[in-house]
């Protein structure tokens, strides 16, 4: 376990090899699993003041979930807020390509600079999953493991990325440059 400034890092995020294989997996973490993408409130309301931008970028099945529920749902048994999932499971800002790659409208607009945030936090760091203790105010970081990712890991392995490399520019987003070049140091360090 690393420990940098208020987050506990498992080892995982220095040793694991992880780089996204689209081609692949096609995206299959915007569609498997049993809730949306966590985000808190402040993202949740950053994303939905330009849900008519991100919805220009939609099909229209997933339009018309997002115009009536806004994007967000609660989730009782997880007691977070995440993002929408359509009937089928798949997020609501998800679209495909002629390919059948699923990509993030939000980041998709976000890149292309129709609007100022990026999809979810929680998405972007993703392998690494957030856990916070509101008592302490501590986070921990740990990886998840997930077998729709093995070709990510695959990937990872040949091209020698470990899962903190491959995640820098979430990392800065997430805690910031200085967080980050901590954490590059240790991994150097225990290299």
């Amino acid at each position: 376990m690393i420990v940098i400034q208020d987050v506990l890092i498992n080892d995982e995020i220095i040793e694991k090899k992880f780089v996204c294989n689209l081609n692949a997996c096609k995206g299959a973490c915007c569609w498997e699993g049993d809730f949306g993408a966590p985000t808190n409130v402040e993202e949740l309301t950053q994303i939905q003041a330009y849900n008519e931008v991100i919805a220009s970028l939609l099909p229209e099945k997933n339009q018309k979930l997002l115009a009536e529920n806004g994007g967000f749902t609660y989730y009782e048994e997880a007691e977070i807020n995440g993002t929408t999932l359509l009937p089928d499971g798949s997020c609501v800002y998800l679209a495909k390509d002629e390919l059948g790659i699923a990509s993030c409208s939000i980041e998709k607009a976000h890149k292309l600079g129709l609007i100022p945030v990026n999809k979810p936090i929680s998405c972007h760091l993703y392998p690494i999953r957030v856990e916070k203790n509101l008592y302490t105010n501590f986070e921990a970081w740990n990886y998840d493991e997930w077998d729709i990712c093995s070709a990510a890991c695959s990937l990872g392995d040949s091209l020698k990325v470990p899962v903190y490399q491959f995640l820098k520019e979430a990392i800065i987003r997430s805690k910031g440059e200085d967080f980050y070049d901590e954490l590059a140091a240790v991994a150097e360090r225990n290299d």
